[in-house]
Order: structure tokens, then sequence, then C-alpha cells
């Protein structure tokens, strides 16, 4: 009986193995190349003069975390060694390919990621050679395992995003001196003066990253369910608003009731107010697309995040105006908890549903087999 079902369960991976397209695969070696040559470039020429006279770059924008770019030059270069190698053994297919192009595309975002903590700002240089990492990774995913896989870690994704994002909500207002949780809303720790945004910005990129995982996780998992399909798009949607947000910040109270407002604050509450009609529409379809107790467990929530949004929304001119807004961080913390609350309560149910099908898909050949058998 055991020997049938792991037979059984064996035959079902197989089913569902991914293979990468021809289309991947090119995509993947493309950004191999690129980012092997700006590494081995940049890295060469911040060793070969590690006061950054070749590449124009001071060494004061380092805020005194290295004396010159010596190390950080050598530490390119290696990458770039690294990006060639996995671009080899890509091409060659060895059986070492997933491995490389992980270690490759993997170390390449902890490059930007400590970068931007230490430089303290994004460029556009960042774009120019980052997000085509993030299109390598994605085209890497198809290296590693079967779709069944792939869809449980998107979803425990979401699982870790939410903590995530719970776990800077908690670090980043203890980095600023006078900042009143209570009182004052999460985007004032990014504004533009804070002394906490570039920490919050660098912070939250995984959560921008691991949110978009999950969301194609819950796309995946719909199969024929369109409900829930629509709900994954929605969110992916909302996610992908992320990658905008670093270009609107809002500015700071005293900056805004002294007339100096911009466009990019105008920006800002339209980003807010779009990112918050994609997750109640998102929230709306998931409800309508898996069981009574999730749904009333979603209409729940859709209440609580619609009575607390209101209060902020209510408590929402003090800011412009500097005046005191006393629970405003309150509402909005409580809205944000119960979102990220209900994204953890999806992830599970979702991962359940998996494994029931799973279950059932490893009972039916058995039934078979017994029939034929008696």
């Amino acid at each position: 009986m055991t020997t049938t079902t792991k037979y059984s369960r064996k035959k079902l991976q197989e089913q569902t193995k991914v293979g990468q397209h021809g289309w991947q695969r090119l995509i993947l070696l493309c950004v191999l190349g690129y980012e092997a040559a700006g590494c081995l470039l940049g890295g060469s020429l911040l060793v070969a003069k590690p006061d950054g006279r070749l590449m124009n770059m001071p060494v004061d924008i380092m805020h005194g975390v290295f004396r010159d770019f010596l190390i950080p030059g050598i530490i390119l270069f290696g990458l770039g060694i690294l990006n060639t190698a996995a671009f080899v053994t890509v091409l060659r297919r060895k059986p070492s390919d997933r491995t490389m192009a992980s270690l490759a595309l993997g170390g390449l975002l902890i490059w930007f990621w400590i970068e931007i903590a230490i430089l303290q700002q994004i460029h556009w240089l960042h774009a120019m050679w980052g997000l085509p990492v993030v299109a390598g990774a994605l085209a890497a995913i198809p290296l590693f395992s079967s779709r069944q896989t792939m869809r449980k870690a998107a979803l425990v994704c979401g699982i870790i995003a939410s903590l995530l994002y719970s776990a800077i909500n908690i670090i980043v207002p203890m980095q600023w001196e006078g900042y009143n949780s209570a009182a004052q809303t999460v985007s004032e720790l990014s504004a533009i003066g804070a002394p906490t945004r570039m920490l919050w910005m660098v912070l939250s990129t995984p959560y921008t990253l691991l949110m978009i995982a999950f969301a194609w996780g819950v796309w995946k998992s719909a199969g024929v369910n369109r409900p829930l399909r629509i709900a994954g798009g929605l969110m992916i949607a909302y996610g992908a608003l992320g990658f905008i947000w670093p270009f609107a910040p809002m500015h700071l109270r005293e900056t805004l009731a002294s007339g100096g407002g911009t466009f990019s604050d105008t920006m800002h509450i339209a980003l807010g107010a779009g990112t918050e009609i994609l997750y109640l529409l998102a929230l709306g379809f998931a409800a309508a697309a898996l069981g009574k107790q999730f749904r009333l467990y979603s209409i729940a929530t859709f209440v609580v995040l619609l009575v607390f949004g209101i209060l902020t929304f209510l408590d929402a001119p003090g800011i412009a105006k500097n005046q005191p807004t006393p629970l405003i961080g309150v509402w909005e913390r409580i809205n944000i908890g119960v979102f990220l609350l209900w994204v953890i309560v999806l992830a599970i149910v979702i991962l359940r549903r998996e494994r029931e099908q799973v279950q059932l898909k490893v009972k039916i050949p058995q039934r078979k087999k017994a029939q034929i058998y008696f």
C-alpha cells in the first residue's frame, strides 16, 4: 500500500514537472552575460583606482562604511566571475545550472540591497542593473522543481511577506527618535526628509518581491476557479505598485503645512487609493472563490478595513495642516495588520486545498487498481 502511494505521488510529480522554455533560457543567459560584463568592468575600474575617479564616484557617498572602493571593487569583480560561471553552466546545460544561477542572481540581489543601504539613495542605475536581475530570476524559476512545489513556495512567500512587513513596522520606527507610531502614519517613515526614509525603502523591497511571488502562486493555484484567478491577478497588480512607491514619496508634515507639497505628494495619495481598491477587490473575489468559512472571515475583514479606513481618512487632513492626529497611526496599523493577517490565512487555505487535491489524485489510481485486482 505504501509503495503504491509513493509510486502514485512520483508519477504525479513527473506529470507536473516544469520545463524551461527556450525564450526563458535565452532571457536567463542574456541577464547573466549582461550582469557578468557589468560586474567585471565595474569591479576592475574600482580596483584599479579605489578612489573612484574612473567611475566618477566620490568615496564619501559610502558614508564612512569603507575607506575607499577597493573592497567593494573586489566583491563586484567576484560577482562578475560568478555570473560568468553561471552563464557557462546554463549555456552548456550542466546539472549545476540551477545552483550556479541561484548563487549568481542571489548574490546580485544582496549586493544591490546592501549598496542602497550604504549609499542611502536609489539611483536610476539601480533600475538599469537591478531590474534585469529580477527578470533573470523569473526566467530561472522553471529550473528548480515541479509546478506543485513552485506554487507552494510562492504561497509561503505571502506568509513571509506579511511577517516581514510587521517586523519592519517595529524596527524602523525605533530608528527615529521622536516618532510616534500611534500619532503618525507609516508613510511618514519614508517621507522626504525623514531620517528613516532609506532604511524603510531598503527593508521593504523584499516585501514587494515576496508579495508578487505570492500573488503569482494564488493565480497559478486557481485552475478553473475564475474568481480566485482574478484575485491573483489583482494581487499581482497590488504588488507591482510597490515598484512605484519609492518614486512617489510624501513630504514631512512641516513641509506640507508650509506649502511645500509637490506632485509627488499627489501621486502618493493616488497610489494609496489605488492600492486599497486593488486589495479590497482581491479580497472580494477570493471570498467568492473559496469556502463558506473563508467567505465569512473575508467579510469580517472587509468590514474592519472599511471602518478603520474611514477613520484614517477623516484624520488625514490633519497631516497636511501639521495638526495633532493622536490616533491616525493606530487606525492605519489596524488596517495593515488585518490585511496582512488575511494574506496569511488565504495562503494557508490555498495550501490546504492543494494538499487535499493531491491526496485525492493519489487515491483515485489506487481505487482503480483495487477494482482490477478484485
